[in-house]
């Protein structure tokens, strides 16, 4: 039996490793066929790496040839696959890492040859893109690892957003609104528990109800209300930049890192506490415990019904920060369906992220990096159909979770009712 065991397992890890091998042998050949072929020699890129009006202390731009700089990242993506196909890496994160940067390096410098693309700017872009989806994932999270299922994010974020703008145009204060936002994520939360711990109703469709009331009641006030009244319920105005003192003024990390605003500070900081609480507290472990073995939990005095109701609520209410982040955080008006289906790209950075607060937000940062990358290349003017530009950040959300799903272990529980 051990033996049988050990070559199934010698098995898989060798079908892993050559999938891989060749994953990373055909990407090098992709960046030759599709991007050396395509580029003049003498064509240079060049990266602006200072963004117009920031504080930070302006540095050259880089300039680099972009055919030599195309064939080399060729060539290590075809040695990595050769290699990963003779020795084998075991970190799967090294070898997409490898796949994605010498890609989509390849990708940028033929796009942007004999133009100049601003690479701090895109990244900046990122950064703030990546805030709502990380804070539908920090909701996935918080809520899973409880083992209750909330894919109503979207939902809430929708009705969060509109909140938000509403009560901060008619207090005046962006403060107001946000703690408005907030409020009434945890609301819905709180009814979304109250249905599926109570009554054990179905956790997706509970969510799927939330999503399609959120887009309903939304579009309704929206037209029937707010456009009636035109400035005097929608127009908040948003968080203003807060630099950082001395940081804001490194070369490339400070206008990335260190000059946004308020929501993205927040979201930052949600996700270093969220990690210290699950990991290094009694309730993160009561927590994980009632999402791996409620029945265990309970025998040790954990109260697992209370603890999915207030895993769930503060899910909701982090999501309603997502909300408040469309409206008083970015645009300062509401628009039907602005969400753009955020919330779901979230959770699917939740799965990437294997329900951890950390690796949610390295993912979103991946998601927040093709919306910005889709918008830089029609300004760029890239010879790909704009439509084609607009599914990137789908198209990345299809492809990750196809490597992911089957691999990705989410809470023993998740989704399961309990019953004493």
């Amino acid at each position: 039996m051990t033996n049988s065991t050990t070559e199934i397992g010698s098995t898989a890890e060798k079908r892993r490793r050559i999938s891989f091998g060749v994953a990373l042998v055909a990407t090098g050949l992709a960046i030759y066929l599709l991007f050396a072929v395509n580029t003049q020699p003498g064509a240079l890129t060049t990266f602006g790496l200072n963004l117009l009006g920031s504080r930070a202390v302006e540095v050259s731009d880089l300039v680099v040839p972009a055919l030599p700089a195309i064939y080399l990242l060729a060539a290590v993506a075809v040695f990595s696959g050769a290699y990963q196909m003779a020795r084998g890496v075991r970190s799967t994160g090294w070898l997409v890492g490898i796949l994605a940067f010498t890609f989509v390096t390849a990708f940028l410098l033929w796009g942007a040859r004999d133009k100049s693309f601003n690479l701090t700017g895109m990244l900046s872009s990122s950064l703030v893109r990546a805030t709502p989806i990380a804070l539908a994932a920090l909701c996935g999270v918080i809520s899973e690892r409880a083992a209750v299922i909330n894919i109503g994010v979207e939902g809430i974020m929708l009705i969060a957003a509109q909140v938000a703008v509403v009560t901060a145009t008619v207090s005046g204060s962006l403060y107001v609104g946000l703690l408005c936002a907030i409020l009434i994520g945890g609301l819905i939360a709180a009814f979304h528990a109250f249905i599926v711990i109570r009554f054990r109703v179905d956790q997706v469709v509970s969510g799927v109800a939330i999503n399609i009331f959120g887009t309903g009641v939304t579009s309704y006030i929206s037209s029937r209300f707010m456009q009636a009244a035109g400035d005097k319920l929608n127009n908040s105005g948003t968080f203003p930049i807060i630099a950082i003192p001395g940081l804001s003024k490194i070369p490339v990390l400070g206008p990335v890192l260190f000059e946004n605003n308020l929501i993205v500070y927040l979201t930052i900081l949600l996700v270093i506490v969220m990690h210290i609480l699950l990991y290094y507290t009694p309730w993160g472990l009561r927590t994980r415990a009632v999402g791996e073995h409620p029945k265990a939990a309970d025998t040790l005095g954990v109260n697992v019904y209370l603890m999915r109701y207030v895993n769930v609520i503060i899910g909701g209410m982090i999501a309603g920060i997502g909300g408040a982040y469309f409206t008083i955080g970015s645009v300062g008006r509401f628009d039907e369906i602005m969400t753009a289906g955020k919330g779901f790209i979230g959770l699917a950075a939740m799965i990437f992220g294997n329900w951890n607060p950390i690796g949610a937000y390295t993912s979103s940062l991946i998601f927040g990096f093709a919306d910005s990358l889709q918008v830089k290349l029609q300004i760029l003017r890239v010879p790909i159909p704009s439509e084609f530009l607009l599914m990137a950040p789908y198209i990345v959300t299809m492809i990750i979770l196809t490597g992911v799903v089957g691999r990705a272990v989410p809470p023993a529980a998740d989704g399961q009712h309990y019953e004493k």
